[in-house]
């Protein structure tokens, strides 16, 4: 399909999707404030979840179950989002050699309970209606669906993501970095949801550790999807706890004015803006940003719909530079000593699950993330053989090129990259410590 009829395509499903919605929300309306209003169980409240559990140390730090993906008679290709994008990044660390099936760590679906932290009840009794989740998927036909289908074919994969989500935060706290090969869904709120985005995974994972973990006061949002985040912008707009730094692109969806008032760090950008320019307006204010706000962990929301040729993105950097972007983002959390967790977001080519990949295998290579115990764990003796990526020149020249792209950064840079080996022990030592008290 050409990269025009795409478009059109995509823009003229999701008309239709927000049509559909748009009665069913109206007769919602009165009965969510009505729930709300009366609902005698505060959102803030204390509960217990099985979403915070203890993860061998053998594990790494990085979170995926099969369940993320969405398969259901080919109604998931009616959107442009590659919904099967999760499995193919952990199959891809796994032919690498890194991952193995029990040095990952597997979430847990997250429960009406888990949820309503930050949802309203009269926003989780709409996803009971599959026409609100026909328009939130942009995927009209799923309207017509039984919602009990729509329940475990859609929501249950975006639940069991936004589990992971939360889930990562605890473990970046404990090990200084997580990763969740899925989540990220920045367009959806308390009470609204839209643009792929069921469940507000962001808001959660942060209300999360404030509420449950001991240390964390303040956390720094690092977007760097194309798209506005929205959603969670919503979520903390009169909240001092919370400094957002959102880089998008000002001219595709969603145009939401009003949560722009919650960006404490606005970078816009104009459709088609290119490596050179991308990446030093991230490393300027991602710089800026840690100088004005000390943050207990970053929440690193890592959409690769800034690849170029993206349908919705409508930028153009390279697959070597968002490799090089993630780096950047690691590099400098890590030398500060700010704990990361990093969610895989948007992005709507087949390549980019590639990209991913090799980003992660990138970090890995030069020392910014690491877990000696998995890497110890023993490998099966046949392994695959790496399959060459469909991005510049296959994985491992790309990590070739990063390494020289890392060579060739600002003496700043250079310094952070130099300082690392010292945070690297402490991780280590931090590790260990924590081991022992198992």
């Amino acid at each position: 399909m050409s990269y025009g009829k795409c478009l059109l395509k995509t823009h003229s499903l999701g008309i239709i999707a927000r049509r559909l919605t748009k009665s069913s929300e109206m007769a919602l309306q009165s009965q969510k404030l009505e729930r709300d209003t009366n609902d005698p169980q505060a959102q803030n409240r204390p509960h217990e979840t099985q979403l915070y559990f203890e993860v061998p140390m053998y594990q790494w730090p990085i979170i995926y179950a099969p369940d993320y993906n969405i398969r259901f008679l080919g109604l998931e290709k009616l959107h442009p989002f590659d919904a099967g994008k999760w499995g193919r990044v952990y199959e891809f660390l796994k032919e690498a050699g890194m991952l193995q099936d029990d040095t990952v760590v597997r979430p847990r679906e997250a429960t009406t309970d888990d949820l309503r932290v930050v949802h309203t009840k009269g926003y989780l009794d709409s996803l009971k209606w599959s026409i609100t989740v026909a328009g939130i998927t942009e995927v009209p036909p799923v309207a017509f669906l039984p919602n009990f289908i729509v329940q475990r074919k859609v929501l249950r994969p975006f639940r069991y993501q936004t589990g992971g989500s939360i889930l990562a935060g605890k473990l970046a706290m404990e090990r200084g970095w997580a990763i969740n090969i899925g989540g990220g869904f920045h367009h959806c709120s308390a009470a609204h949801g839209g643009g792929f985005c069921a469940y507000a995974d962001i808001t959660l994972a942060v209300k999360f550790l404030f509420e449950k973990v001991e240390g964390v006061a303040k956390a720094m949002i690092v977007d760097l999807d194309a798209h506005q985040g929205n959603g969670y912008e919503r979520d903390f707009m009169n909240d001092d706890r919370v400094y957002i730094l959102d880089v998008y692109n000002r001219g595709v969806y969603p145009h939401d004015g009003y949560a722009k008032r919650a960006i404490k760090r606005k970078v816009e950008l104009g459709h088609f803006t290119e490596d050179q320019e991308y990446l030093s307006l991230v490393r300027t204010h991602l710089e800026g940003a840690l100088n004005e706000f000390s943050p207990d962990i970053i929440v690193y929301n890592a959409g690769t719909d800034i690849l170029d040729g993206d349908p919705l993105g409508m930028l153009a950097i390279s697959a070597q530079g968002i490799i090089e972007r993630d780096q950047i983002v690691f590099q400098k959390a890590r030398t500060r000593g700010i704990p990361i967790m990093m969610l895989t977001a948007g992005g709507y080519q087949k390549c980019t699950a590639r990209i991913i990949a090799d980003s992660v295998l990138n970090l890995r290579e030069l020392g910014i993330i690491s877990c000696d115990e998995a890497e110890n764990v023993p490998k099966p003796t046949e392994t695959k053989a790496i399959q060459r990526s469909r991005s510049d020149g296959g994985m491992l020249g790309k990590l070739r090129s990063c390494s020289w792209v890392t060579r060739s950064q600002t003496q700043d840079d250079l310094q952070e990259q130099q300082e690392h080996q010292g945070v690297q022990q402490q991780d280590n030592n931090h590790e260990q410590a924590h081991k022992s008290s198992l």
